[in-house]
């Protein structure tokens, strides 16, 4: 058992006693892309010394931009079934909710696929609700294939990440055959008293079970899984050892930790009563949380979505962030009905992909619909070892460049393809390797001439 609420609990006790010169030592470690242990990241959670604070946010400001540069990795959700028999006290979809469910035809997921691909979407994360009888497996394998096959013009979604139920080895086996990217599981909470309060009815309610479903993914082959916890629902500081005590116990058994870790607040949703919670996370302590994540894993995307506004979005990218949502819709069927039903929770960026999109390139920022890694088996280990070594930068950004000038041809207005093209000739001297850099050179003059899904 890796997850003990007495263990965590009492390291954050022990941690205050920690001296300036332990976090001290720390820092240093951390700024020297070590990484940190979850009893290292339990000091820096307890310190509310100022200039402890404002030395992690400059170190996680240079990760950062050591690691990622000016990539911000762009996708959008797609919800395929409201149909749900968990009774999750801070979700939409909750199954004792009244409201009309609705399930997406294979003609309905290809609507709305076609929508994402004229945003200029490359790849999506399936949401659905857990029911064995409206949602089962091969419904959703179904959708997998319907949304690998639907390609509209240049438009096409070249991976699905998949969010849904923690399943069966069997199951997840056939996730892997379908060509998944990344497998998506919210913990909620790492704190056992608390998630079974908060899921009180249906399967979800086995906390073993869910905590579990990783090392079940892993067994299917699955090496790439995406972590989270919904902020709010226990102690901030609680959440995030949890997570990194999660990620030391993949490291350990499977040689590859989270690809990716999210890190949703709570939000106001259809049924859900936000004054029953009393550890809801004020933005300071959220920013402080994000930004010693990215102290302590800094080879693991970060992931942000439109549960959070421009600006809260704006500030975590400097320190942080890694993926963002963008032009979203929480609603089954909502990119082609833009109406509110029923949210798995309320929207708080709510501008249109185009504007955030020219929002982030107007801020020097890369957006990126890069799939390459995921294609080319730079997966799991093999992802980390190449992420550790620094040659992630010889493939991220080119591609990044890449797959910009596609959008930039296909998508683009006139206005947004000007800043692109300024932007793209400023980070092309950013590619260390001058033959990469000649290659990449000579494929966007190749996307410019029709050429599509040139990558490295």
């Amino acid at each position: 058992m890796f997850i003990d609420n007495k263990y965590i609990e009492n390291l954050l006790a022990e941690s205050k006693l920690s001296t300036d010169q332990d976090i001290k030592k720390i820092l240093d470690k951390a700024e020297g892309l070590q990484g940190l242990t979850h009893e290292e990241v339990a000091a820096l959670l307890t310190t509310g010394k100022k200039q402890h604070i404002d030395r992690i946010y400059q170190i996680a400001g240079k990760i950062k931009k050591n690691i990622y540069g000016n990539r911000v990795v762009v996708f959008a959700p797609l919800y395929v079934s409201d149909y749900c028999v968990n009774k999750c006290k801070y979700c939409g979809y909750k199954c004792d909710q009244d409201f009309q469910r609705k399930r997406l035809t294979m003609d309905e997921v290809r609507e709305e696929v076609a929508i994402l691909e004229k945003m200029g979407h490359k790849r999506l994360a399936l949401e659905a609700g857990e029911d064995p009888v409206n949602c089962d497996i091969d419904y959703i394998l179904d959708c997998i294939e319907t949304i690998y096959d639907m390609k509209l013009d240049n438009g096409e979604i070249r991976r699905v990440n998949v969010n849904i139920a923690a399943t069966t080895v069997e199951e997840f086996r056939k996730l892997k055959n379908a060509n998944i990217g990344t497998y998506i599981l919210f913990q909620e909470t790492y704190h056992r008293e608390t998630y079974e309060e908060v899921h009180p009815v249906g399967p979800k309610h086995n906390y073993q079970y869910h905590l579990d479903a990783f090392d079940r993914a892993m067994e299917a082959g699955i090496d790439d899984v995406g972590g989270g916890v919904l902020f709010g629902l226990y102690k901030p500081e609680f959440e995030v050892l949890g997570l990194m005590l999660h990620n030391e116990h993949l490291e350990r058994e499977y040689g590859a930790g989270f690809h990716t870790i999210s890190v949703p607040r709570l939000k106001a949703a259809s049924g859900s009563d936000l004054s029953e919670y009393k550890h809801l996370v004020d933005d300071e302590t959220f920013k402080k949380m994000v930004a010693i994540i990215r102290l302590a894993v800094p080879y693991t995307g970060m992931i942000i979505s439109t549960r959070e506004d421009e600006k809260m979005r704006r500030d975590l990218i400097k320190t942080g962030i890694s993926q963002v949502s963008a032009g979203s819709a929480v609603d089954v069927g909502g990119y082609s009905t833009r109406e509110h039903s029923n949210s798995q929770f309320e929207v708080t960026d709510s501008r249109s992909a185009m504007d955030i999109l020219s929002w982030l390139v107007e801020d020097g920022l890369v957006p990126s619909f890069c799939t390459a890694c995921y294609r080319q088996g730079r997966t799991g280990d093999r992802f980390m070892d190449l992420a550790k070594t620094g040659n992630i930068k010889n493939v991220c950004l080119p591609n990044a460049l890449m797959t910009l000038t596609e959008y930039m041809m296909d998508f683009a207005n006139d206005e947004f393809t000007k800043n692109a093209e300024e932007l793209i000739r400023k980070q092309l001297p950013d590619i260390e390797n001058e033959k990469v850099r000649k290659l990449v050179e000579k494929n966007i003059e190749k996307i410019k001439a029709g050429e599509r899904d040139l990558y490295i």
